[in-house]
C-alpha cells in the first residue's frame, strides 16, 4: 500500500458554515462523542468529550476538504448559508410585548437571578435551537 501526502488547503467555506451533528457513542462503540457533517458525506470524527470531538472534527473537516480538492472534486457548499445582510446586522432590535407578558418575564428573570434581556435572549436561542433540531431530524428521516 502506498501513502500519498496531501497538502492542506484553506477551505472555501469555514468549518462553522457547515452543519455538524454531535451524538453520544454507546460504551460498546467506545464511548465519547461522534461528530459528523451531513453536507460532507463520510466526514466524521470522535472524541472523549464534546470539545475533543469538535476539535477532532475540525481536523477531519480540513482533511476531507483537502482530499476532495486533491481528487479534483468540487467542494460542496454548506446547505445553510448566512445571508449577506446578516453580516451587517447590529444584533439589536426592539420588540413590544403585552404588559402582562413583560411582568411574567420580569418575575422569571428575578427568580433566575438574571437580567430580563438575558432571560429573553436565552428563550430565543432555545427556541431557534429546537427549531433547527426539528428540521435536522426531518431532513435525516426524509
Amino acid at each position: 500500500m502506498s501513502v500519498k501526502e496531501i497538502k492542506a488547503l484553506t477551505p472555501p467555506y469555514p468549518f462553522e458554515a457547515y452543519t455538524h451533528v454531535i451524538s453520544p457513542l454507546s460504551p460498546t462503540e467506545g464511548g465519547g462523542f461522534l461528530i459528523s457533517f451531513p453536507d460532507l458525506p463520510g466526514c466524521m470524527s470522535d472524541g472523549e468529550t464534546i470539545e475533543a470531538a469538535i476539535q477532532n472534527g475540525r481536523d477531519a473537516f480540513l482533511a476531507w476538504i483537502s482530499a476532495r480538492a486533491d481528487m479534483g472534486k468540487e467542494i460542496l457548499r454548506p446547505a445553510y448559508r448566512v445571508p449577506e445582510t446578516e453580516t451587517s446586522m447590529s444584533g439589536k432590535f426592539v420588540q413590544r410585548v403585552p404588559k402582562s407578558l413583560h411582568a411574567k418575564l420580569a418575575v422569571l428573570a428575578k427568580q433566575e437571578g438574571v437580567s430580563l434581556n438575558t432571560l429573553v435572549l436565552t428563550f430565543i436561542a432555545e427556541g431557534v435551537g429546537m427549531r433547527e433540531d426539528k428540521r435536522h431530524v426531518q431532513k435525516l428521516t426524509a
